[in-house]
């Protein structure tokens, strides 16, 4: 998985990548080259006093060194770029696929799974590419061209390369195993640490109304503990790994002077070669220890890098049709034909046989008690989800068939839990239709029962208004997004249980300001109070997922027990109150 992300998003950043190679192996080779100088200066300068030898060959360690230095910086440059592009390009193609999920992906990953994986995930595998640019790549060249160069100082010290090397590749393989379970706890273990902060952050006044404020401590203490033991076991495994490579850098540095000690009296070998061996020993040690840097952090983006391609091969369960339908009648007609819909897995249907028409200038309500599947059917018709038998025509034509894009610009939707997003009253009603001037932002205001409210805001249009909307009432909220559906003045109106948190009279004018600016649309509203469907030119009652009546409110009462019985209940409640 990750080395399949890494090829299909840092392709585009090929140059860039061939920049970084070509500067470090420059880099690599000056800094290779180094100890071969310093050793010529010591052999050929230094043990004959030849002063003028010594200062032309340290003029060039001085050039070499600065060559390094300056490719060294532009591979770091090189590297970042890189890296934040691909970082950059990860995160778009992630939240392009997760805006192109219905609600039954979205539910199936959980919004904090997939703020997780959109950035921290993300995070920790740009991390790698930055890490891999600026050390990985440099490592093997140094590796192999230190070798080459120890060898041609003295092939009798060669020994204690097939020793060293391998004891520290040994060591660190056997930490680095221990540690890949334990990244993936780490991600899953994050997970939960979001979830519930986000669950506690939304539901504050919930927490607070039933003071639980105690039990909610507890429960982000388990998860924030359950992330820390996770995060020190890991810490406990790191901190094993720099002792072990500084033990075996010591214990290598002990036995080249040790062993090549004996080979310079013996006269085999010189002082300088000795001093030369010694430095790419290190430097071969060294690019071992960069390469066990980077696979400490090849597990943990290995982890984040399956659950990131798990999201981009995700297909939504919503799917836009091979030729979709772009263009056809817009009369604002909206049909169901024998419907039925079942989530994956579940024993029974939520929906059976549904089948009605709604024409353009009616309204259509539907009714029914809790879980009868009055929100999930009006779902189905901008295709949050997709029916599993029958058919949602709009304006004839099959909503699996049309362009979602036109589908979605014919269809106001204002759902039962209205969403507010941070910026101002005038960005939110702008939002279905950016061109909107204030007039018709005001005139939605009015007829939503809103400009009231929004005209005492010192600001006006430019009132702020925070994320979800948390900075105004739940009445306001709902008025407000009615209003934003009414600007972009679509065919189809949509209102899910959208007046519930309007008094009776706010209600009545509302729904009556609604009647002119609606007039040549198709609208259906689901409701909960028979006051605010009664005089709907046709009222759909489900019961268990299927139609038990259909009329007038005059006709359902004489016809329909199920609705009888909703409406005799609300008048029992209104009367004891």
């Amino acid at each position: 998985m990750l080395s399949r992300l890494l090829r299909t998003h840092l392709r585009p950043h090929a140059a860039a990548l061939t920049a970084v190679v070509v500067f470090q192996l420059i880099g690599t080779i000056a800094a290779l080259y180094l100890p071969s100088l310093n050793a010529d200066i010591i052999d050929q300068g230094v043990a004959r006093g030849d002063t003028g030898y010594i200062l032309t060959a340290g003029g060039w360690m001085l050039a070499v060194s600065l060559l390094q230095i300056a490719c060294s910086i532009a591979a770091v440059y090189y590297g970042a770029r890189v890296a934040a592009g691909f970082g950059r390009d990860v995160r778009s193609a992630v939240f392009h696929r997760v805006v192109g999920f219905s609600t039954r992906e979205v539910s199936q990953f959980g919004a904090p799974s997939l703020i997780t994986r959109t950035t921290n995930d993300v995070q920790q595998v740009q991390m790698l590419v930055v890490m891999t640019c600026t050390m990985l790549v440099s490592a093997p060249i140094m590796g192999f061209g230190g070798v080459i160069m120890a060898l041609h100082q003295d092939v009798g010290l060669s020994w204690l390369m097939l020793v060293c090397v391998p004891v520290l590749l040994a060591s660190i393989g056997l930490i680095v195993v221990r540690m890949v379970p334990q990244f993936r706890a780490m991600q899953t273990r994050i997970d939960a640490v979001n979830r519930v902060l986000r669950e506690q952050l939304t539901g504050i006044r919930v927490v607070r109304a039933f003071v639980r404020e105690r039990e909610e401590t507890r429960r982000f203490a388990e998860a924030n503990d359950a992330l820390t033991g996770t995060a020190l076991r890991v810490g406990r495994l790191t901190t094993l790994i720099f002792p072990t490579v500084m033990l075996i850098l010591n214990a290598s540095s002990v036995a080249v002077l040790w062993f090549g000690a004996a080979r310079v009296d013996s006269g085999e070998m010189q002082v300088g070669a000795l001093t030369a061996f010694l430095m790419y020993l290190m430097q071969i040690l060294t690019a071992m220890m960069m390469a066990t840097f980077i696979s400490i952090m090849i597990p943990r983006a290995a982890v984040c890098a399956e659950r990131i391609v798990e999201v981009l091969d995700t297909e939504s369960s919503v799917r836009a049709a091979e030729r979709p339908v772009t263009e056809g009648r817009t009369r604002g007609e909206l049909e169901l034909r024998d419907v039925g819909f079942r989530y994956p897995g579940a024993e029974a249907s939520v929906l059976s046989g549904i089948s009605f028409r709604v024409a353009a200038g009616t309204t259509t309500a539907i009714i029914g008690s809790t879980g009868s599947g009055k929100s999930t059917l009006i779902s189905l018709v901008p295709r949050l989800f997709d029916v599993t038998s029958g058919v949602v025509l709009v304006d004839g034509v099959d909503v699996r068939e049309l362009e979602p894009q036109t589908l979605w610009t014919r269809i106001g939707l204002v759902p039962q839990k209205p969403y507010l997003f941070s910026g101002t009253v005038a960005s939110n009603l702008r939002y279905g239709n950016p061109d909107a001037t204030d007039e018709e932002l005001w005139e939605a205001l009015e007829v939503a029962q809103a400009r009231d409210f929004v005209e005492e805001m010192p600001e006006g249009l430019e009132a702020p208004i925070a994320q979800g909307g948390t900075n105004v009432s739940g009445g306001q909220r709902q008025r407000l997004s009615i209003a934003r559906a009414l600007v972009s003045r679509p065919e189809i109106y949509l209102f899910d249980d959208a007046f519930s948190a309007l008094d009776l009279a706010t209600d009545a004018r509302l729904r009556a300001a609604l009647r002119p600016h609606t007039a040549e649309a198709a609208v259906v509203i689901v409701g909960q109070r028979v006051s605010t469907i009664a005089d709907a030119d046709q009222i759909i009652v489900l019961d268990d997922g299927v139609i038990v009546g259909t009329g007038t409110h005059e006709h359902l009462l004489d016809t329909c027990p199920t609705y009888v019985e909703i409406v005799e209940s609300q008048m029992t409640a209104e009367t004891a109150a």
